[in-house]
């Protein structure tokens, strides 16, 4: 584990950084889903494609530096579930493994949630076997309200949503 005092949380604003948000999203699924996610479809993941997603979505897109490497991220904006419109959603929140237990990821989210601050309700669809990351959610306050999905990574895997109303 690297500890390190010295992160910053501020908005991507250039290649560099969504280049480094790419790198995070491939690394991060692979070390955080193994086991949740069908290791051929992890397996397939390519910095090149995270890279290129990263470039093609620069929008409202939070990184976490340690000085100039990026090590984690977070995307919000409006709702993007119609039966949600009127709320903000937290798209994405990574963090490499190494840099885990440093408060990095509750840095970024209450970034992204402080962004979102026009809204009353805030949601994120989490992967319902990511025990992990529902802990986290939790400890900000959000909670299932029941919707779920299937998406096919390599094979059926079923996403949750949480939802926080401000009060």
């Amino acid at each position: 584990m690297v500890k390190n005092d010295s992160i910053c949380i501020k908005l991507a604003d250039t290649d560099e950084e969504l280049c480094g948000r790419g790198y995070v999203h491939c690394t991060s699924w692979q070390e955080a889903y193994r086991g949740i996610v069908c290791d051929r479809y992890l397996d397939t993941m390519t910095v090149e494609a995270t890279t290129a997603r990263a470039r093609q979505f620069p929008e409202n897109t939070l990184v976490a530096k340690d000085k100039e490497k990026v090590v984690g991220f977070a995307v919000y904006g409006p709702s993007r579930d119609e039966d949600l419109m009127d709320a903000g959603e937290v798209v994405a929140i990574y963090v490499l493994s190494e840099y885990y237990d440093q408060k990095i990821g509750y840095r970024l989210m209450n970034e992204a949630c402080s962004r979102l601050s026009e809204y009353n309700t805030i949601f994120v669809w989490v992967l319902e076997k990511n025990e992990r990351a529902i802990r986290f959610y939790h400890k900000f306050g959000f909670e299932f309200d029941g919707c779920k999905k299937q998406w096919n990574l390599g094979t059926p895997v079923s996403i949750v949503r949480m939802v926080k109303k401000r009060e």
